[in-house]
């Protein structure tokens, strides 16, 4: 995969960014995504072999559209400054999203914002067995990798039905269950980067998988 290619589209995309643009370029934008799309399906092949219990995304499935939803955010721009694809996307999960783009470039993986019944569910399995969930994001190479579960909407009070001084209150009032691993444009464009994806990937996996777990019971 040319990412220096990827990246260069990006660049005009984003200088020009408009329909008359994407009109005149539409060769070059889907000789780009095919080229990425073809890219994903090397890498679930690769992820599918190091994972037994990895669901099988192609390519096609797997990328977002680069145009953006004008209808709930008008004043966003017509398309977006990245491509963003998300593997091991089983429906209903925690699925593995990459992200590359001229603003930077990430790794990620968990549940944005899900739905009320899927929350009350991953409180609970964080109220039986809560030690497990913090064990994975203290262990010392997950919090070098990710730092911390991403900052997003909190409650600032308890989740009904637990006790204020419950010992893992900090994690039942997450709105979100995701992780991120930033990366540099310089980090993608080196030949290693498809190894740098596979120890993301699998040090992010037990943390996926507690989330799966919690929401499939």
């Amino acid at each position: 995969m040319n990412f220096k290619e990827l990246i260069h589209f990006l660049q005009e995309l984003n200088r020009h960014n408009s329909k008359d643009w994407m009109d005149d370029n539409r060769a070059w934008y889907h000789q780009v995504r095919n080229d990425f799309t073809q890219w994903l399906d090397e890498l679930d092949f690769q992820l599918s072999v190091l994972d037994p219990e990895y669901y099988h995304t192609p390519g096609k499935k797997g990328i977002n559209r680069i145009n953006n939803n004008l209808m709930f955010h008008p004043n966003k721009p017509v398309y977006k400054d990245h491509f963003g694809a998300g593997l091991d996307k089983a429906p209903n999960s925690a699925d593995f999203y990459i992200e590359i783009g001229i603003s930077g470039s990430l790794l990620a993986g968990g549940l944005w914002r899900p739905a009320p019944s899927t929350l009350r569910s991953l409180r609970e399995a964080i109220d039986f067995d809560g030690e497990q969930l913090l064990a994975i994001l203290e262990k010392p190479s997950f919090k070098k990798t990710f730092g911390a579960l991403y900052e997003d909407e909190k409650l600032r009070t308890t989740p009904k039905g637990f006790a204020k001084d419950h010992p893992y209150i900090e994690l039942l009032r997450h709105k979100t269950f995701a992780v991120v691993h930033p990366l540099e444009t310089k980090k993608v464009l080196t030949p290693n980067f498809q190894h740098t994806i596979v120890e993301v990937y699998m040090e992010m996996l037990p943390f996926r998988r507690y989330l799966n777990k919690a929401i499939s019971v």
